[in-house]
C-alpha cells in the first residue's frame, strides 16, 4: 500500500478543489411544487481516454499500472486485491434525439441503457435523462423529475474533467440526472416528442413541430464494457471505486472512446474532509501527466457518439 505523504497547506490552496476550482455555493431556491433545490451529493472524476489500447480485459486492468505512480506521489492508497475476480460488465446504450440534435444542443441528454449478464439482457431497461452544463445554479434549477406515478431516482453530480485544451488543470460540469425504469414509461408511442415532453416537462421549453419524433443518434447502438479495477482511498473515510470503460459500436465492435472514472458520494459537502480532497485533487492532476498519451482532451463519451456522422452539435460540455 502507498504511504501517505503530508505537506503544509498554504492559503493559496486552502479550497477543497484548490485555486478556484472548488464547487461553488448554491443559491437557495425552490421548484414549482415548493421543494428545495437539490444539492450536489456526488463528485465524479473522469479522464476520457483514447480507445485503441483497450483490446482485452487484461488491457482494462493495465491502466491501473498508470495510476500507481500518481497515487503513491499523492499519498493515496490504490487497493486492487480481489478485483481480478470482479466480473466484466456489459451495457447497451442508445442515445435519442431529434434529427437536429435539439436536446443535446440545449444541454439535455436522453438515453436508454440495459445491462447484460452472460450474454443476455437482464432487468428493466433504464431511461436516463440529464441536464448537463457548466453553470451549477442553472443545472440545480432545472427540474428533471418526470410526470410519472412510478418509482424514479434523481442525482445531482459535479463532474471533474481536465481542461479542454491542456493537461494539468480541472474544469467542472454539473449534471442533474433522472433514472427511471422503462416499464414505468407506459405510453404507446415513446418516440413522439409530444409524449416525451409530457413525461419530461423540463423539455417543454424546446421548440417542436406537430408529429415530431426522436431517433437513434448517429444510427449507433453503443456497447459499454466496464471493469472495476480497484479502490482509491484518500483517507478520513473518503474512498471511491475506480473503473475503466470502453465504448464501442455494437455490430462491428468499432472502438469509440474510453474512460477512467471514480465517484465520491456524500450527504453534505462538509463530509468531504479537506486533506482527503487535497489528495484527490493532487492525484487527479498527477494522473493527467502520467496518462498523457492515453487522454483524449476536450472529449466526452456522449460528444463522441454525437459526432460519429461528422455533424458536430453545439454542445455545452
Amino acid at each position: 500500500m502507498a504511504k501517505r505523504t503530508h505537506k503544509k497547506t498554504s492559503a493559496k490552496d486552502s479550497d477543497p478543489m484548490g485555486r478556484g476550482r472548488e464547487v461553488p455555493p448554491l443559491k437557495p431556491g425552490k421548484y414549482t411544487d415548493g421543494l428545495p433545490l437539490d444539492e450536489i451529493q456526488y463528485l465524479e472524476c473522469k479522464l476520457i481516454l483514447k480507445p485503441n489500447r483497450f483490446t482485452s480485459r487484461k488491457r482494462l486492468f493495465g491502466f491501473g499500472k498508470v495510476m500507481r505512480g500518481p497515487a503513491e506521489e499523492s499519498g493515496v492508497e490504490f487497493l486492487t486485491k480481489g478485483f481480478a475476480d470482479e466480473p466484466l460488465r456489459i451495457r447497451e446504450i442508445l442515445f435519442l434525439d431529434t434529427a437536429d440534435f435539439r436536446l443535446y444542443n440545449n444541454a439535455f441528454i436522453l438515453r436508454r441503457r440495459i445491462p447484460y449478464e452472460d450474454g443476455f439482457p437482464t432487468g428493466d431497461p433504464e431511461l436516463v435523462f440529464k441536464f448537463r452544463h457548466p453553470d451549477m445554479q442553472k443545472v440545480a434549477e432545472t427540474d428533471v423529475r418526470p410526470q410519472l406515478a412510478g418509482d424514479y431516482r434523481t442525482k445531482f453530480k459535479a463532474e471533474v474533467l481536465p481542461l479542454k485544451n491542456a493537461l494539468g488543470g480541472i474544469r467542472l460540469l454539473f449534471s442533474h440526472n433522472l433514472e427511471v425504469g422503462l416499464s414505468q414509461v407506459t405510453g404507446e408511442d415513446r418516440t413522439s416528442m409530444d409524449y416525451i415532453v409530457s413525461v419530461l416537462p423540463a423539455l417543454d421549453k424546446l421548440k417542436r413541430t406537430p408529429g415530431e419524433r426522436v431517433e437513434l443518434v448517429a444510427g449507433t447502438i453503443v456497447e459499454e464494457v466496464l471493469q472495476d479495477i480497484g479502490i482509491l482511498d484518500f483517507g478520513k473515510g473518503i474512498k471511491a471505486v475506480a473503473n475503466v470503460a470502453l465504448w464501442r459500436a455494437r455490430g462491428d465492435h468499432r472502438p469509440l472512446i474510453g474512460e477512467l472514472a471514480f465517484e465520491l458520494k456524500f450527504k453534505k459537502r462538509e463530509d468531504l474532509n479537506h486533506k482527503a480532497m487535497k489528495r484527490a485533487e493532487a492525484f487527479f492532476l498527477s494522473l493527467q501527466q502520467a496518462a498523457k498519451d492515453w487522454i483524449a482532451l476536450g472529449a466526452t463519451k456522449t460528444g463522441v457518439v454525437y459526432r460519429l456522422n461528422g455533424n458536430p452539435p453545439s454542445a455545452h460540455e
